[in-house]
């Protein structure tokens, strides 16, 4: 009961989180704020319900996207809106049931009106569900459900297409997943059909995840308890065959599936990240208890290895979406400055104003450093350049170190270039990257930077440019800046923590600021994770911080080979100095597998399900606040055990065994406050 109270501390959330029916929901991610569409007509009688929030747990409605066509369509379906240089474009299906296209329609703000542009993409009679993916390089595809009626399983499957521009299809739909089980079997004699066995296939959404492709798909009838969200999975989109199916309905279930007496039709998602920018939710509809409509849910997502998991269907209240340590949307304005949380240096003229922070100097370097800083932080704001460019002339941001600047990162649209100046023994070492065709630094464009220790990462929209380097000392916090020109910046979060995926291949951990403690081992980063070889070592341990007073740490976890009888794998989710804090071991027991405790505090058992398989990642959650340390194994509520009050590492245990890691991610808790509300 002890672990119930810890959360019951935090703030919470129930679903649905909305109390309107919302079918089939898509989330936008713009500016910092979170924009909801829905299938079908709205109540005012026009198409595609509008929601909008600042924490996806509280909606505000807003109306409806756009008027129905000329001619009478009954059925308006799974609306997706991306953005593209300011321009938000909608992709929907529209018919009458029977046949189904795929349209796009424009609009210049995420809450419409949009208009319908007049093309249609699809040539097939039924088309439905699109979503648009943007891989790595910038190119564009449609996914999509049509119909197979040839196929050994006849019914609804997905398939994929190249968008040649934002209109236009490459007109060569490619397989992605076509129905092969029973669990998703729609009607075994639809009627509609001709009586056949009717299978369905639909709602494609894609992730892209250490380098492999990921299709969410929804399957089956929401009637039947079969019912849920699975995934497909490629490793590379050249390829011709079709993606290899996670779930048979058997053996592998619905990542995502109804619950009976609980939960009811859980399908169609989208996925979004949270407002820390870290974890990603699934989006995803489920019955209302009364039947009387499709209701808006959130879940956590995220991978164990290669396995996709959501943490849900949830049935009860869930911890709130973790909040950012710095959010600011600018919206009290202020003629000079830009509020407490920011300090402006004097050469520049920055202001709040409509919802942006604005810099209106032209004639010199100006900036505002985000105040508090951390040391490592996960940052994104949504900048765009206003009045004339100079040839010189550049906006962005700056990372911090005892004595001032060590990098800026600027894009400077008079060479449509993103330029990284880094501060090595003195001097500023530039590097340049061309932009995409096409981009247009006048409009909203969202920069994400990440640092961890000496590490960082920058990244402009889905692909527009990315980059990685080492910086030359540690940073003490992240600023905005722009030189000679003026610029806006908008939805501004600051996430402290750090998260290692071990991307790098075949590196020193050391070199990312893994620390080598206990006896040892054998520690180095192979294929994307990092182990411990050395099946023979007693209490090897290596950790890494820094840690906050309280936070929320994931691990991804496996064993390898197993030496002795005793042999197993932990961690230490919470070392202090001198006090060294709990260990957890995963550890074999004759009735299965337990997570066992041993600290200060005596010895605690927490039985892991009989499904466990420890040679297979695992995801392992921990909550810490003050001196509890709340343990969930996925979504799964294990116990609650003593910790040290300040924790500055966290670490990694094996012991007679080889053991893997596959992620670890450190995320700072922050009360949640009124200005992650409803906007």
């Amino acid at each position: 009961m002890a672990a119930l109270h810890s959360l019951a501390r935090d703030a919470t959330y129930l679903n649905p989180v909305f109390d309107r029916p919302f079918p089939d929901p898509f989330v936008l991610k713009y500016c910092g704020e979170y924009w909801g569409y829905a299938t079908g007509f709205w109540h005012d009688g026009r198409c595609f319900g509008v929601a909008r929030s600042r924490d996806l747990v509280h909606w505000r409605e807003v109306g409806s996207a756009m008027d129905p066509l000329p001619g009478g369509a009954t059925c308006y379906w799974a609306p997706e809106v991306s953005c593209e240089n300011g321009r938000f474009l909608m992709y929907y299906s529209v018919g009458n049931e029977e046949r189904m296209q795929i349209r796009v329609a424009v609009a210049d703000h995420p809450a419409g009106p949009f208009i319908d542009s007049g093309h249609r993409l699809t040539a097939e009679d039924f088309a439905i569900d699109p979503h648009v993916f943007v891989d790595d390089d910038g190119a564009r595809y449609l996914f999509y459900a049509t119909d197979f009626l040839e196929h050994t399983y006849i019914g609804t499957g997905t398939v994929y297409d190249r968008m040649l521009d934002a209109f236009t299809l490459a007109g060569h739909p490619r397989p992605v997943a076509r129905a092969r089980y029973d669990w998703q079997v729609y009607d075994p004699h639809r009627a509609e059909k001709g009586g056949v066995r009717w299978h369905t296939v639909e709602g494609p959404f894609v992730l892209k995840h250490k380098g492999r492709y990921y299709e969410m798909l929804s399957g089956g009838n929401w009637k039947n308890i079969s019912y849920g969200v699975s995934y497909a999975v490629t490793d590379s989109l050249a390829r011709t065959e079709e993606w290899q199916q996670a779930g048979d309905g058997v053996r592998v279930l619905p990542i995502l599936r109804t619950l009976p007496g609980l939960v009811v039709g859980p399908g169609h998602n989208s996925v979004v990240r949270g407002p820390d920018n870290r974890q990603l939710f699934c989006v995803y509809h489920r019955w209302a208890e009364d039947g009387s409509g499709r209701m808006l849910s959130i879940d956590p997502l995220d991978w164990a290895g290669e396995r996709m998991l959501v943490l849900g269907p949830s049935t009860g209240p869930q911890p709130a979406p973790l909040a950012p340590t710095v959010v600011d949307y600018f919206d009290e304005d202020q003629a000079r400055g830009l509020g407490q949380n920011w300090e402006c240096t004097p050469e520049g003229c920055w202001a709040a104003r409509g919802g942006a922070a604005v810099e209106q100097s032209t004639d010199s370097l100006a900036e505002a450093r985000c105040l508090p800083g951390a040391p490592s932080f996960l940052a994104e704001v949504s900048l765009r350049s206003l009045g004339a460019f100079t040839e010189a002339g550049g906006f962005g941001v700056s990372l911090y170190g005892k004595a001032g600047a060590v990098m800026r990162c600027l894009i400077v649209p008079s060479t449509q270039s993103l330029v990284i100046s880094k501060l090595k023994d003195g001097d500023w070492i530039k590097q340049q990257m061309a932009l995409l065709a096409g981009f247009d630094p006048r409009a909203y464009h969202l920069l994400r930077v990440e640092v961890d220790g000496l590490m960082f990462k920058v990244q402009l929209d889905e692909a527009a440019a990315r980059w990685q380097g080492r910086l030359s000392e540690e940073t003490s916090g992240m600023g905005l800046v722009t030189q000679q020109m003026s610029a806006a910046f908008a939805g501004f979060a600051l996430t402290a923590g750090w998260e290692d995926s071990f991307t790098q291949q075949n590196s020193d951990p050391i070199s990312r600021g893994w620390r080598v403690e206990g006896e040892g081992g054998q520690w180095q980063v192979e294929e994307q994770q990092l182990w411990q070889q050395d099946a023979r070592a007693r209490h090897a341990v290596i950790s890494k911080g820094p840690l906050l007073s309280s936070y929320e740490l994931v691990i991804n976890a496996r064993l390898g080979s197993v030496a002795a009888s005793e042999g197993c794998y932990g961690f230490f989710p919470a070392l202090g100095e001198p006090e060294q804090g709990p260990l957890l071991t995963v550890t074999r027991r004759d009735a299965g597998w337990e997570l066992v405790s041993g600290g200060p505090a005596g010895v605690h058992s927490f039985p892991l399900p009989p499904s466990f398989e420890p040679t297979v990642y695992q995801q392992f959650r921990f909550r810490k606040q003050g001196g509890r340390l709340t343990i969930l194994w996925e979504a799964e509520m294990l116990g609650e055990v003593e910790c040290p009050a300040e924790a500055t590492r966290v670490g990694l245990y094996a012991h007679g065994a080889a053991a893997a890691f596959e992620m670890v991610r450190v995320t700072a808790k922050n009360p949640r406050s009124e200005s992650n509300q409803a906007g």
